[in-house]
């Protein structure tokens, strides 16, 4: 009797532990500015559940689509964490880059059941570009509105790295070399098309790194020869801003294309 009290009595002192921690994680599970909806509460506790998260920090960027917050897995790792909108979400645009892909046979309209699979073709589509070596945040988990990536930037100081409008580059001409490699490698090896590339989606952490590909189509798709000549004219517009000559658009897209068909 006497030893099965003592069980019982460490039982429930293990069951207050994990209360008490449980209450402590969720104190420390800070969410900033307002902005999130009680659904996409429900989201990150879920994540927290499961060792996703345990802390949610400040704003790295914000926009019409989405805000990307600093989060902290259970590790005390800095994740990214982009919430994307859903209530008050513009999804008409979102239709042209969904419909006839493959991957989500069932599109409907209405946000609350467009904005998940939104948020699934960006984690497909930055792990398809990952596994073929192409430099994009590594994804790590994603439910409904919620995607969690690796955070670039500094670790340490929990900075974010610049866009690469706003980056010091030290090599233009390495760099667009490098830009259209990755354009080419992404068409070829992970056989996507990113379909909004520019200055504005690319950061900069010792080199190129590309970033929201939830519109990136695959090459496949009716309009992935148009959107690889619009990425493709979009570096080259910046890069002639920093004094680098460049073949013409039309030029570098079929070599792109030709490289893809062999």
């Amino acid at each position: 009797m006497k030893r099965a009290e003592e069980q019982r009595k460490r039982y429930q002192s293990e069951l207050d532990r994990r209360k008490m921690k449980r209450r402590k994680d969720v104190d420390e599970f800070k969410v900033v500015e307002g902005v999130i909806d009680p659904p996409t509460m429900k989201v990150l506790y879920k994540l927290l559940s499961r060792g996703t998260l345990s802390e949610l920090h400040g704003a790295i960027s914000t926009g019409k689509e989405a805000n990307v917050y600093r989060g902290v897995d259970a590790d005390g790792n800095s994740v990214a964490v982009k919430i994307y909108r859903v209530s008050t979400a513009e999804t008409d645009f979102m239709l042209e880059y969904i419909i006839g892909d493959p991957r989500f046979k069932k599109v409907r309209r209405q946000s609350r059941t467009l904005i998940p699979q939104w948020a699934m073709k960006e984690f497909k589509n930055l792990k398809r570009y990952h596994e073929a070596g192409i430099q994009v945040p590594k994804p790590i988990d994603v439910e409904r509105n919620v995607l969690t990536m690796e955070f670039i930037g500094d670790k340490e100081l929990s900075l974010a790295a610049p866009l690469l409008k706003n980056a010091e580059i030290p090599d233009p001409i390495k760099t667009f070399d490098k830009i259209i490699g990755m354009i080419q490698k992404g068409y070829t090896k992970a056989g996507l098309v990113h379909a909004d590339l520019s200055e504005y989606n690319i950061l900069w952490a010792n080199g190129p790194i590309f970033i929201d590909v939830s519109q990136a189509v695959l090459i496949g798709h009716d309009n992935a020869k148009k959107y690889l000549f619009r990425d493709i004219q979009n570096i080259i517009h910046f890069f002639k801003k920093l004094d680098v000559e460049t073949e013409k658009p039309e030029v570098i897209a079929r070599y792109i294309i030709a490289a893809g068909e062999k």
